[in-house]
């Protein structure tokens, strides 16, 4: 049985870690009502929530906001519905809620830093509430046997209502800060679901200070030492009532629980309404009883739960049913009293009113007497307090003047060591003010001539500021506007008059797009299709009306070709006519005047032509212009539109770099434990090209404009926030290597002065701080925040340096120190070959032919293999330089060796090594030819 009992309790165990985490899930949504009333179950059926905590601690909700946040809202709904034990196991894990706001810094992520702050700030405040009112559940639901209680002594009903108003306020507050973080879009569901106990746990608090204060004005009957809560009574109504009706406009609110709905003035709390529940009349003994228990839990299977909830609440309503039915009763009796005794206390006022007069006098008296003898003994008292202040001060004061008689004493020694020092000090200070005298006439003749050198130099700076600045304003002359003018012309010149037909589709498919921007993305295509549908019927109108113009020009050319034709034939036919008929001249002068009037019909209709062709040309003109001032505003358009573009781009890498700070300031992250100084410093001299890469492609995007690449631009802000957020984690992972504290700590602020400068470069050039500046001004801030970035990453890769093997025992410049190495093996291989040529040159005497063969042989060999290193010593040097020269690009030697230390060091100790084995060589060649060494000591 108790084996089943344990499996019981695993199984329940493990379905409540289950739930936790479920509850707490990093999706950003409410906690499932089902996750949560498990938990609440658990803890009635157990009567414990110890396993519910630890459940909750075992989670990583510190890794997401909105998993902390959950966490607070399941924590709430268990306090408030849990069973009883919750609350005062609760008193321990206070620290654990406090911890859930240490790890939130600024808004956060998603922007739920203050409500994390916040929420954590109340649960804490009402915990010690409870612990200092423990009577009180977690949802404050009226009881009539914990009214009672709390009122029996006014003093204790006045701080309960206090403390009660108080939670109210911080309620209050917190739900205002709720309203405010709603976003405009997205989801508010995890917001908004934190106001569901919220709403429970304030009207909870409003029935329960509305009882109490009507038990305290029928208990005291003192009204005016009441009103102070009466007035924040009702300045908390008034700010519950628009609570909750802000609370029911929220749709997925209402959709979880009732909005109370409570009048818009508050309640008459002097007489009994029917708003809140009546009190009953406090018996003359009280008698004190022990609070029901709740009822039992039974032990039922997970899918009667909600029978035995509602189970409850029948019980709970029949409960409440009964005590109306006994309040009703009481009510009746004793407005029944009331009148048996309204006789008797007439009868009886008279006699009251005569004695309490009486007792008032004596008390009077008393009273009078009382202060005279408590004023005696306060003059008695404030006396010996005087005295003993006068006797301390006494003491105090001689033993302040030994100490002034010592000090004196002292002072006068020190007075008389500092005269025979001060002379021994006058003889040695006018020699050394001689010296520093001759010291300040040197650097008076230094400072002169330093003085005239920064004039010269600061003179031609100055004139090369000056050329600079019109070499600037000569690029940026008005070539550049011509030719985008006559660009732009040539393009507009190609649109023809139905542009209103083009620019009304444009605005239609526009007002599509807007309309149907939250559509799907088949649908954008379509309309994206539609637009240049449109696009392309504007150009064939345009083209088309071109060709009719065209055509009717050609016509109306034509037709004026034909009539002057006609004209001259019928000149001629004229003057046929004349020279045949001289006697018929009257007929041919009317037939001349039916021709001109033809010719006049003709010039009229030419010139009705002209009209209407200078009307065409007219209204073209005026398309022009308004064409001009569309694409105006579309250049205007697709400016903002860049510039929101690569101000989202440069936020980007902000909040890139923000990542890499924030690691690099967390305890959580250790860096990256393989990263090596020689890797360290090769990151920072990326980030240091990406830097100057970045700063190179802005000012191109600042001189160019539209008309720039904005891949380059874009590419080079993600290279740059990716290589410095590098730099952050590596140089994490390099202080393992430190020996101490300070080391580490200058590692960190390098490497966090490097990432702050990258936030600053990124945030002064987004487009809103560069309003109003000229190209000039922004190339400049361009160039000095690099100048920032560039000084800091030097900073750091100093301090990176000191880790680094190798470097510690290279002084001075490492490119000064390879040529050296270089120039020493080149003069140690010149130095063999002098010495073979001496060997050569040796007197032969006493050597058999054999011998001499064998000796030129080996010199001969020596020469040639010395021969032969010389030039691979040339070629290696040649070969050197020419690596560094394509390597380094714009950083210098040094630095290039110092980003490849081991390759530098590698070809320092070849040199050397070189240098070592030609000597070795030469000197094992002349113990052979000298008979000191054997040839295989040669060979």
């Amino acid at each position: 049985m108790a084996t089943v009992r344990s499996l019981d309790h695993a199984k329940s165990e493990t379905e409540l870690a289950v739930n936790v985490r479920k509850a707490t899930s990093p999706e950003e949504s409410a906690p499932k009502r089902k996750h949560v009333r498990s938990c609440i179950v658990y803890t009635w059926d157990h009567k414990s929530s110890q396993s519910f905590w630890g459940a909750m601690k075992v989670q990583p909700i510190l890794a997401d906001e909105v998993q902390t946040f959950k966490a607070l809202i399941t924590v709430h709904k268990v306090l408030q519905e849990g069973h009883p034990s919750t609350l005062r196991e609760a008193m321990a894990n206070r620290s654990w809620i406090d911890s859930l706001n240490r790890g939130m810094a600024g808004e956060g992520m998603r922007g739920y830093g203050p409500l994390i702050q916040e929420y954590v700030y109340f649960l804490l405040a009402k915990l010690s509430f409870h612990q200092q009112h423990p009577e009180f559940n977690g949802t404050f639901e009226y009881e009539e046997y914990v009214s009672l209680k709390v009122i029996n002594d006014p003093n204790e009903g006045y701080e309960a209502i206090t403390d009660l108003m108080a939670l109210q306020d911080k309620i209050d507050g917190f739900q205002k800060l709720i309203f405010s973080h709603f976003r405009n879009v997205g989801n508010n569901e995890c917001r908004i679901s934190a106001l569901v106990p919220l709403v429970q746990e304030t009207y909870g608090i409003y029935k329960f200070i509305t009882s109490m204060l009507r038990a305290m004005h029928s208990t005291t009957g003192d009204d005016d030492a009441l009103e102070p809560l009466r007035q924040r009574y009702d300045a908390q109504h008034h700010r519950l009532v628009r609570f909750y009706y802000e609370c029911s406009n929220l749709r997925y609110l209402t959709s979880l629980i009732a909005i109370p709905k409570l009048p818009q003035d508050p309640p008459n709390l002097l007489s009994e309404d029917d708003t809140a529940p009546a009190l009953p009349a406090r018996p003359k003994q009280e008698i004190e009883r022990r609070p029901t228990p709740p009822p039992q839990p039974k032990n039922e299977e997970p899918g009667v739960i909600n029978d035995f909830w509602s189970t409850q609440l029948d019980e709970q309503n029949r409960e409440y049913e009964a005590q109306q039915r006994a309040l009703e009763e009481r009510q009746r009796q004793q407005m029944q009293a009331q009148e048996q005794a309204a006789l008797l206390a007439q009868q009886q006022f008279a006699e009251q009113q005569r004695q309490l007069a009486e007792q008032q006098q004596r008390e009077h008296q008393a009273l009078l007497e009382q202060q005279a003898r408590m004023a005696t003994q306060g003059r008695l008292a404030e006396l010996e307090q005087e005295n003993l202040r006068a006797r301390a001060q006494y003491e105090q004061d001689q033993l302040m003047l030994q100490q002034y008689d010592q000090r004196v004493k002292a002072l006068e020694g020190e007075l008389q060591h500092v005269q025979n020092s001060l002379g021994q000090q006058m003889s040695s200070k006018d020699d050394q003010i001689r010296a520093l005298q001759e010291q300040v006439n040197t650097w008076r003749t230094k400072y002169e001539a330093l003085a005239k050198l920064y004039s010269q130099l600061r003179h031609e700076h100055l004139d090369l500021l000056q050329k600079f600045k019109s070499v600037q304003l000569k690029a940026a002359s008005a070539q550049e506007a011509i030719e985008r003018r006559e660009k732009l012309e040539r393009e507009i010149k190609t649109k023809n008059l139905e542009l209103a037909d083009m620019i009304r589709e444009r605005d239609r498919a526009l007002h599509d797009k807007d309309r149907l921007t939250g559509s799907n993305k088949d649908e954008v295509e379509k309309l994206r299709r539609e637009l240049r549908l449109a696009l392309d019927r504007a150009d064939n109108l345009e083209r088309s009306k071109g060709n009719e113009l065209s055509t009717m020009l050609s016509k109306y050319n034509r037709e004026m070709a034909d009539l002057e034709e006609a004209l001259r034939s019928k000149s001629r036919a004229l003057e046929e006519a004349q020279g045949r008929l001289k006697d018929g001249s009257s007929d041919m002068e009317q037939l001349l005047r039916e021709k001109e009037e033809e010719l006049e019909v003709y010039k009229a209709g030419m010139d009705q032509t002209l009209i209407e062709l200078n009307e065409l040309r007219e209204n073209q003109g005026a398309t022009d212009t308004a064409l001009d001032g569309q694409m105006d505003a579309l250049i205007a358009s697709s400016l903002d539109r860049i510039n929101d573009m690569i101000d989202s781009v440069l936020q980007a890498g902000v909040q890139r770099v923000d990542d890499a700070l924030y690691e690099l300031d967390s305890t959580m992250q250790a860096g990256n434990q393989n990263a090596s100084p020689t890797y360290v410093l090769s990151q920072i001299e990326k980030a240091s090209a990406s830097a100057m890469e970045f700063a190179t492609a802005f000012n191109n995007f600042i001189a160019d404009g539209p008309n720039s690449t904005h891949a380059d631009l874009i590419k080079s802000v993600n290279v740059f926030s990716g290589a410095l957020a590098d730099v952050c984690n590596n140089t994490k992972g390099v202080t393992r290597l430190a020996t101490d504290d300070k080391k580490t700590d200058a590692l960190m602020n390098g490497a966090r002065q490097s990432a702050a400068a990258t936030v600053k470069f990124f945030r002064g050039l987004q487009s809103f701080r560069l309003e109003g500046m000229d190209p000039i001004q922004r190339t400049d801030v361009v160039i000095n925040s690099n100048n920032d970035v560039q000084m800091n990453l030097q900073k750091l890769s100093r301090l990176v340096e000191t880790f680094a093997p190798g470097f510690g025992r290279l002084k001075g410049d490492l490119g000064e120190i390879v040529d050296s190495e270089l120039s020493k093996a080149a003069d140690a291989i010149a130095a063999a070959a002098a010495r073979l040529a001496k060997l050569r040159n040796k007197p032969r005497d006493g050597y058999s032919t054999y011998e001499l063969k064998v000796h030129d042989s080996i010199l001969d060999a020596a020469m040639a293999i010395t021969n032969a290193i010389a030039q691979l010593i040339k070629a290696a040097t040649t070969t050197q330089q020419e690596i560094v020269q394509a390597g380094r690009g714009t950083s210098s030697r040094t630095a290039f060796y110092k980003k490849n230390n081991r390759w530098t060091e590698g070809l320092i100790s070849a040199a050397k090594a070189v240098a070592s084995s030609t000597n070795t060589l030469i000197e094992t060649a002349d113990g052979v030819i000298s008979n000191r060494n054997s040839p295989e000591q040669l060979i």
